[in-house]
């Protein structure tokens, strides 16, 4: 399918598509590291983003520069972000709509950063990972009763 297909399909506007990239990307760093969801609650900005995540365990100081280097690391590889479209009835397994609003339309784009992540998205986004800059964290919260990580990051260009 192409994108002519869906004439009902508008990108969103993001504040930020390198820290918006980056995003998807950090969101799949943490599926990997922690075995954790996407993100369920994000602020994505130009000048600082935050992003919080439920997780099983409390990241040591290790795992925080860890999530950093590989954050840089699929970066620096200048990996493609490309996007596909496809129906409702056609997703490929693994892709979850549960996020999109009720009322979304039956076609769907989704968003591929090289082989490392693919989800629904309608935001914009840079054309390769090395277009994004440099990840930096900014610090990280933990709340051990919600078992929530939250980390504070920005890009740098």
């Amino acid at each position: 399918m192409r994108q002519s297909d869906f004439d009902l399909l508008e990108e969103r506007e993001v504040s930020f598509p390198p820290a918006h990239t980056a995003e998807h990307l950090l969101n799949q760093t943490m599926i990997r590291l922690f075995g954790c969801e996407r993100s369920y609650n994000a602020h994505i900005e130009r000048k600082k983003s935050k992003m919080s995540f439920h997780l099983d365990r409390k990241p040591s100081r290790q795992d925080e520069k860890l999530i950093e280097q590989e954050m840089n690391r699929l970066i620096s590889e200048d990996l493609p972000v490309t996007f596909e479209y496809v129906t409702r009835d056609n997703l490929p397994e693994g892709i979850s709509l549960e996020r999109l609003p009720d009322d979304a339309s039956d076609a769907i784009r989704l968003v591929r950063i090289g082989d490392y992540d693919v989800c629904p998205c309608i935001g914009k986004h840079v054309r390769s990972t090395a277009q994004i800059g440099s990840f930096e964290m900014l610090g990280t919260n933990w709340d051990e009763h919600e078992h929530s990580f939250r980390v504070r990051f920005k890009i740098i260009q």
